[in-house]
């Protein structure tokens, strides 16, 4: 086993994606050498990463004064951006992708994030990104809100590959999976191939302890429940997930899946995403080393891959523990915290936290296109 750590999460099982993208790493070569020396499977992207990519780079600004002068508007800017990023990353992912069998080599690309509550938009936009992104190694990202489930499912009934985001509780994880599942029978009933449809669902990490771990700090001033709650610090996010995971087993475990499965399909992933970690008191890869176990992906900002690599202990850890996992999670409401709740107000949030940065950048893509016709 090479002494990569990056490299060895592929002997149990799990595949390595890279939560960034930015052009330079597309024209440098450095994508190619994370594929080669890291044994990087993929990349995934959010309107939040695009944002920090255009605003605080000087890769874009010769496109974006080309298309501005041809009068090109903001918002056409950014797709056209975008859509050229993830499709040069996923031509240079194409190779895995094949060698693979379809397993990885997949690149991200969301729609607008002010769909996430409106099932309609969301198809006509997902159809339409992937109708312009002409790869078979792309996903599109569609949030787990309510209005996303039904758009899940149609989408994949027409095998359009789907990153389902923002999903941070077990209960709304299990009807994303039952989106897919219904979407794959909805396809097979039609007498449609469902080998090459593809599907992961991000499970947001590191944010749920973020969260839940300030009210438990409130908590753990005082009180009779005091001594629980500090001991519940920065414990619920693996817990959940580590609940997710046994969903999953038993939701694609059945012969209901089986039955699809001789069709061609395959599982729907699941995905640690948000595993940075935001806590300077915790370990830098708590999130990757607590996590992994086999059919699952990793997706890891530059900064914890790069951790990762340096120090990361690789070994499995996802099914350790999971009765304590359990336990945990039911002392939540004893403590007078409510998951559920807080797992909405995230999802709330998450919707807000990439409306905001994709505003920004569409003020700031505005701004350029006016200066530049100020100097021609």
């Amino acid at each position: 086993m090479e002494n990569n750590p990056l490299k060895q999460l592929a002997a149990f099982g799990q595949s390595i994606w890279l939560d960034y993208i930015r052009r330079d790493l597309l024209t440098s070569g450095e994508l190619g050498r994370m594929i080669e020396e890291d044994g990087l499977r993929g990349m995934t992207s959010n309107p939040s990463i695009f944002e920090k990519a255009i605003v605080e780079s000087h890769d874009y600004d010769e496109d974006i004064r080309s298309m501005a002068l041809q009068g090109t508007g903001a918002k056409e800017i950014y797709e056209a951006l975008s859509q050229h990023d993830v499709q040069s990353a996923a031509d240079t992912f194409r190779s895995l992708y094949d060698k693979t069998d379809g397993q990885d080599g997949y690149v991200s690309l969301e729609v607008n994030p002010h769909l996430a509550h409106d099932t309609d938009g969301t198809i006509k936009e997902a159809r339409r990104l992937w109708e312009a992104l002409n790869r078979p190694n792309v996903f599109i990202k569609v949030p787990a809100t309510a209005e996303g489930l039904p758009a899940i499912q149609q989408l994949i009934s027409e095998g359009i590959n789907v990153n389902v985001t923002l999903l941070f509780g077990v209960p709304r994880y299990r009807q994303v999976a039952e989106a897919y599942i219904a979407g794959l029978e909805a396809r097979v009933a039609q007498g449609k191939a469902v080998k090459h449809v593809a599907s992961v669902a991000s499970f947001f990490v590191s944010r749920i302890d973020v969260l839940v771990d300030k009210l438990l700090n409130i908590l753990a001033q005082g009180g009779n429940e005091a001594d629980l709650a500090k001991g519940l610090i920065g414990q619920v996010a693996i817990a959940s997930a580590k609940l997710a995971y046994q969903s999953y087993k038993e939701l694609f475990g059945v012969v209901r899946f089986k039955n699809l499965v001789e069709a061609g399909a395959r599982v729907q992933r699941l995905l640690w995403a948000s595993t940075g970690t935001k806590d300077p008191a915790y370990r830098d890869v708590k999130y990757v080393e607590a996590l992994i176990g086999p059919d699952t992906v990793d997706t890891a900002p530059i900064e914890t891959l790069d951790a990762y690599r340096d120090h990361g202990i690789t070994k499995p850890s996802l099914e350790k523990d999971v009765a304590e996992a359990v336990r945990l999670l039911k002392r939540l409401p004893t403590i007078g915290i409510d998951l559920d709740k807080v797992t909405q107000q995230l999802e709330d949030e998450g919707v807000t936290k990439f409306n905001l940065p994709f505003d920004k950048l569409m003020e700031t893509l505005v701004q350029k296109g006016r200066q530049y016709l100020t100097e021609k």
